[in-house]
């Protein structure tokens, strides 16, 4: 009985050491990543989540560039569906196109992002990761869930939050660390 305990155990640990990248923080893609900015995003007064932006080459007040690797961290302050941040993610990503996008594109992003969200609860944490000419990580608390290898789908999505055209301009000066708008 002992000797099956131990064998199980081992086995696990060895499937663990054999796949680092399931337990690897969003800081290992960003050794040197600083804290750029954060906030709040409110809805009717409703704290929906803290966000923070991380990058080891912004200078506060910039937006990041094409070429910028950076983490935002969002904690969540309340109960979510997978669906709704999915749902909620796709019509930023239309709303801010700058021309319409393509219904088969836009299908297989909102593929991804069910790969890489969960359902969240007040203080569930998801980190994306934008790496330039490769895409988006995602992590749910400390654990690698999802990597989506297109830069154009990262780009639309962390516009969500870094665009001028952003749902929340003063959420995005936090983030960026300037002044209120």
């Amino acid at each position: 009985m002992k000797t099956d305990r131990f064998i199980r155990h081992a086995v696990c640990l060895v499937l663990m050491l054999q796949s680092p990248g399931l337990l690897a923080d969003w800081r290992e893609a960003l050794p040197d990543a600083r804290r750029m900015g954060g906030g709040e995003m409110r809805v009717f007064g409703f704290s929906i989540y803290s966000a923070q932006l991380w990058s080891p080459r912004l200078l506060a007040g910039n937006p990041p560039g094409a070429d910028v690797p950076f983490a935002l961290e969002l904690t969540y302050r309340r109960s979510i569906s997978r669906e709704d941040l999915v749902e909620a993610s796709i019509k930023e990503m239309r709303r801010l196109s700058p021309t319409p996008p393509n219904s088969q594109l836009m299908a297989r992003w909102e593929r991804e992002m069910q790969k890489a969200f969960v359902d969240v609860r007040a203080g569930d944490r998801i980190t994306g990761v934008y790496l330039p000419r490769e895409g988006a990580r995602f992590y749910v608390a400390e654990t690698l869930r999802h990597v989506v290898r297109d830069e154009a789908f990262a780009e639309a999505f962390f516009a969500i939050w870094l665009d001028p055209r952003t749902r929340d301009p003063q959420l995005r000066a936090q983030l960026l660390g300037t002044p209120k708008p």
